[in-house]
């Protein structure tokens, strides 16, 4: 049996926040882990909590990674949040948050785990 799928929304309560922001945080470098062993790539990965806390993870060295960041000159992908929405839920006026149509998550397989 799978797992309920929660609404992506901010959470309201504090405590709740900070538990779901540790247990997610720990995935996160997790998963940035193994697709650095699994496809040999470089990773760098910078989180500010709520506080403005820093946490990071880096697959080799952070400095390196960043200065090879800050020097890359070629066009390269670069999303943020309104790019995943548009491309789960359609343009802004059409987003709905109950329910993404399996042709949008084919195309969100296909243009960001590809």
């Amino acid at each position: 049996m799978g797992r309920k799928k929660i609404q992506i929304s901010r959470i309201l309560d504090q405590r709740n926040r900070q538990v779901t922001f540790t247990k997610r945080k720990f995935g996160l470098m997790k998963k940035a882990y193994e697709l650095s062993v699994l496809c040999d790539c470089e990773i760098a990965l910078i989180i500010f909590n709520s506080t403005n806390r820093l946490f990071q993870y880096a697959s080799t060295d952070m400095d390196k990674v960043l200065l090879k960041y800050t020097e890359y000159s070629e066009p390269h992908e670069s999303r943020t949040n309104a790019d995943i929405l548009e491309v789960e839920y359609g343009p802004p006026q059409h987003y709905s948050p109950h329910r993404a149509s399996r042709k949008d998550l084919m195309s969100f397989r296909a243009t960001f785990l590809n």
